[in-house]
C-alpha cells in the first residue's frame, strides 16, 4: 500500500480527505455509492477518546457523538470495537440513549461482548479462567520487577498493566513485556502490547476477528476501520482480507507519536480523535 503522506484533501464545503491509495479511495467511493450497506467501524481508546493518563478519565471526544449520530442515519451500521468491557465504553463514550445512534453497536473485549444501542441489550460470555489466576498473581509479580509506577485495570475479561505513570514509561514497557508474556502463557493468554499498557487476555479475540463476522453477518458492501494502536492492526489485516474478498475498505490512522505502525499501512491519516470526528462529521454532510 501507499503511502498516507500523499493524502490531500479538497476544497469544497464537504471536504474529505483524499486516500493516498487506488483500493482507498475504491473503498471511499464505494462507501459514498452505497452507503446504506456500509458499516464504519472505530476504535474506542485514541480514535474516539483522546488518550489520557487515566484511562478511567477517558471520554469520547465532545463532538463525537453528535458526529456519529449524524452518519449513523447514513450508513448500515457504526461499530465502536473496543479491548475495554463494552458497558464501560458506553459509558465513557456518552452512547446511551442518544436520539439518531440506533444503528451503533459497541463490540467490547475485542468482540467478545456486544452492546446494542437500540436495544441497550448485552451480551457477555463467561471469563477465561486464567483471567481469575492472572489476576491473583500479578500483584507479587509488579511488586517484585521494581517497576514503580506500573498500575493495573481489571476489565473483567482481561487484566491490563499500564506503564505511562511510571518515571521512564518506556523502560518500564520493556521490564515487563518478558515476564507478564510467561504469566500469561502459564494460565493460557496471550499478551497485546498497545500504548504504554501491556494486556493480558485470552487469545482468539481480536478487533480483526470481531470486524469480520460484523462485516459478514450485515452482507455489508463496503467498510471503514479507523484505528490508532498495535490492537488495531488485526482489523486493518480485517479490511484487507475483505477487499481481497471483493468487499472495498477505507483504513484510516488516527495518528500519534507515539505508534506509528498504522500511519505505514492506512489509506488516510488524520491527527488524533479531533481529527477522526471531523472525517467522521465531513462523511455525515457528503452523505445528507
Amino acid at each position: 500500500m501507499g503511502s498516507h503522506q500523499d493524502s490531500t484533501r479538497d476544497d469544497s464545503p464537504h471536504s474529505l480527505p483524499t486516500p493516498a491509495t487506488a483500493v482507498g479511495r475504491e473503498g471511499l467511493d464505494a462507501l459514498l455509492a452505497d452507503p446504506g450497506r456500509a458499516v464504519v467501524a472505530l476504535d474506542f481508546d485514541g480514535t474516539l477518546a483522546p488518550i489520557v493518563p487515566d484511562p478511567d478519565q477517558a471520554r469520547a471526544h465532545p463532538d463525537a457523538v453528535p458526529a456519529l449520530a449524524a452518519l449513523a442515519q447514513k450508513v448500515a451500521s457504526i461499530a465502536v470495537i473496543t479491548g475495554r468491557p463494552a458497558e464501560v465504553a458506553v459509558s465513557h463514550g456518552g452512547f446511551a440513549g442518544v436520539p439518531g445512534l440506533d444503528r451503533l453497536v459497541v463490540l467490547g473485549h475485542y468482540g467478545a461482548e456486544r452492546w446494542d444501542a437500540a436495544t441497550g441489550a448485552l451480551t457477555t460470555p463467561e471469563p477465561h479462567p486464567g483471567v481469575a489466576a492472572v489476576r491473583a498473581e500479578l500483584p507479587g509479580l509488579l511488586e517484585g520487577s521494581g517497576a514503580a509506577g506500573t498500575w493495573t485495570e481489571d476489565k473483567g475479561h482481561a487484566v491490563a498493566v499500564h506503564t505511562r505513570r511510571a518515571p521512564d514509561p518506556r523502560a518500564a514497557f520493556e521490564a515487563l513485556r518478558a515476564p507478564l508474556t510467561d504469566l500469561a502463557a502459564r494460565h493460557g493468554l496471550i499478551v497485546e502490547p498497545g500504548r504504554m499498557v501491556l494486556e493480558l487476555r485470552p487469545p482468539g479475540m481480536d478487533k480483526g476477528a470481531a470486524l469480520r463476522s460484523y462485516v459478514h453477518s450485515l452482507d455489508a458492501a463496503c467498510v471503514l476501520f479507523a484505528g490508532d494502536d498495535l490492537g488495531d492492526l488485526p482489523a486493518y489485516a480485517a479490511v484487507d482480507t475483505l477487499r481481497a474478498e471483493g468487499t472495498p475498505g477505507l483504513l484510516v490512522c488516527s495518528g500519534s507519536d507515539e505508534v506509528t505502525e498504522l500511519r505505514k499501512r492506512a489509506d488516510v491519516e488524520v491527527p488524533g480523535p479531533a481529527g477522526v470526528v471531523a472525517l467522521l462529521a465531513a462523511l455525515a454532510r457528503r452523505l445528507a
